[in-house]
């Protein structure tokens, strides 16, 4: 009997990331000697938690791949790549995008790619750390004149009476007509060539299962979606699982590296000499 390899694979309790990890969790995916072991964490937990290598596999946002790039790569697959779309800066009092630098701005973690996009769009920005579950209350309640929202907050913010001041997505398409990269699933260097390809074999199954059982895949990440309806939750997973979830592409790749270029270029980030998507 061949010994199961035991992988620690980490990602955030989202709608998007449990839709990809449908096959995988519920066991319907053939993951033949390699075992996987889920650990869910918030985003800018997972960030912190690269630093010291604690998973095997994990997400992370681009924001916080420079500084790991030494010990993790990025897998070809599992992306959250924003085509015309992305992060939301919301106010409660209408705001327009020139007079941010005037306003304070409550964002989801420094490290988080949506904080690195607003610094690009917005260089003088005024901000304070804040939970993303706790941003767009604070803005309606007025605790902070606007929000950066990440995740569900995205398709909600409207109905709850909040104006929108800039989607980062379409500002970055409108600047450099590519995508903007927020996520990613990385892998830890140390294990090998041949295992880093097994997992990255085994993940894009999952990823193309859920696709192809759509539906299953979807009531099951409705359980992640913090009281999204069905109609905005398939929304949502549709928005952050796409055909650049599946593969980078050569379109992805090239908006990886122009979005941490720029970053790179305004002092934002480390620089990426070279990357490698396994």
């Amino acid at each position: 009997m061949t010994e199961k390899r035991v992988i620690s694979l980490a990602h955030s309790p989202d709608a998007d990331d449990a839709f990809m990890f449908y096959g995988l969790a519920r066991g319907l995916v053939d993951s033949g000697d390699v075992e996987f072991v889920h650990h869910l964490e918030d985003i800018q937990s997972l960030n912190a938690n690269a630093i010291d290598e604690r998973y095997d596999v994990t997400a992370v946002s681009f924001g916080m791949y420079p500084h790991i790039a030494g010990r993790y790569a990025l897998l070809s697959s599992g992306s959250s790549i924003g085509d015309g779309y992305g992060p939301i800066v919301v106010s409660r009092e209408p705001i327009a995008p020139d007079d941010l630098p005037n306003h304070r701005v409550a964002v989801p973690g420094e490290n988080t790619s949506a904080f690195v996009s607003l610094r690009l769009f917005c260089p003088d920005l005024n901000w304070t750390v804040m939970d993303f579950n706790e941003i767009q209350e604070a803005v309606m309640d007025g605790l902070v004149p606007a929000g950066l929202l990440i995740h569900e907050g995205q398709l909600t913010y409207m109905e709850d009476g909040l104006h929108k001041v800039v989607d980062l997505g379409r500002w970055w398409k409108d600047l450099t007509g590519l995508p903007l990269p927020m996520g990613g699933n990385a892998i830890r260097r140390g294990l090998g060539e041949p295992l880093m390809k097994r997992v990255s074999t085994i993940l894009r199954e999952s990823i193309q299962y859920s696709l192809d059982h759509r539906e299953a895949a979807l009531e099951y990440a409705m359980q992640f979606g913090r009281g999204l309806d069905k109609e905005k939750a398939d929304r949502f997973v549709a928005m952050w699982v796409n055909e650049m979830t599946v593969d980078y592409g050569d379109r992805g790749r090239e908006a990886v590296r122009a979005f941490l270029s720029a970053a790179s270029d305004a002092g934002l980030l480390p620089r990426v000499e070279s990357f490698d998507f396994v």
